[in-house]
């Protein structure tokens, strides 16, 4: 099954962990008492890009700045549908400055970039599928907000509400196999309130489950080009099921960084033109 699944280069921005640490503590992964090796976190996200680079993905890096750990984490600066760019509004106060520097980099990439009035965290909580916009809520991003992007981008925005703080962001919980025709996620269940499981299990019958532990180690926080996916190691059993259903595992160690609470997809940010 694994020769029938069709790569589709992507271009992704990225930001280099320069100053990433752990300062504050805005989920239940952080602890400002823990602290972080930075040059680990530098040849770990050296990795990615290098993976990313091998398999004829383009890369592109937004500049970091200092005083903002978290501008590590490009997938909350935004989400890019059809090359239109609709910005974040951060939760936490310790962030709302990185948007600007985000919009800046759109800004002069030559794109126009909406900013949102309700808090919305970019592609944390915003999922692109191919057909819809599967949007988180429970956390961080509100409903208003997956009003306001389905208004912008005129696409079906699916509501999903997060129950388990330990993953509060949708891209820690599910993110997408496919977005081609045949679409497809993998998620963890037990991270959504009954009702949003029903539409999932309604949407995707053949989604690839997670087990608790494959989410623990951030094997949900993955990024898929249709047939390889960039994937926490730790998630051995999610990888297996992966490689199942004809996809092929490409093993990249984030660990430091899910001091943060974040991984391989919060430190990537797709642009989809």
């Amino acid at each position: 099954m694994t020769d029938t699944r069709v790569p589709r280069r992507r271009r992704f921005l990225v930001c280099e962990p320069r100053h990433f640490a752990v300062q504050y503590a805005i989920n239940p992964w952080m602890h400002p008492d823990t602290p972080v090796d930075v040059d680990l976190a530098q040849r770990q996200w050296q990795d990615l890009i290098g993976a990313y680079l091998a398999h004829g993905h383009t890369v592109e890096a937004v500049a970091p700045v200092p005083g903002l750990p978290d501008m590590v984490f490009a997938a909350n600066s935004a989400v890019v549908v059809g090359g239109r760019v609709f910005g974040s509004l951060f939760h936490a106060a310790e962030r709302r400055p990185e948007s600007t520097h985000y919009d800046m980099w759109f800004k002069t990439a030559g794109y126009d970039v909406h900013r949102p009035e309700n808090v919305c965290e970019g592609e944390g909580d915003l999922v692109w599928t191919g057909r819809y916009v599967l949007a988180g809520t429970g956390f961080r991003t509100t409903r208003e907000a997956h009003r306001e992007v389905q208004e912008f981008f005129g696409h079906p925005v699916i509501s999903l509400t997060l129950v388990d703080p330990r993953f509060y962001h949708l891209d820690t919980a599910l993110f997408v196999l496919d977005d081609g025709p045949e679409e497809n996620i993998a998620y963890y269940p037990q991270a959504f309130s009954p009702g949003s499981r029903e539409v999932l299990q309604r949407l995707y019958p053949n989604a690839v489950l997670a087990t608790e532990q494959d989410a623990l180690a951030f094997g949900l926080n993955s990024v898929s080009d249709g047939r390889h996916v960039f994937i926490a190691p730790q998630a051995e059993t999610l990888a297996a099921r992966l490689d199942e259903h004809g996809y092929v595992p490409v093993p990249v160690d984030l660990s430091e960084f899910r001091k943060a609470g974040g991984g391989i997809k919060c430190c990537t940010q797709e642009i989809r033109s």
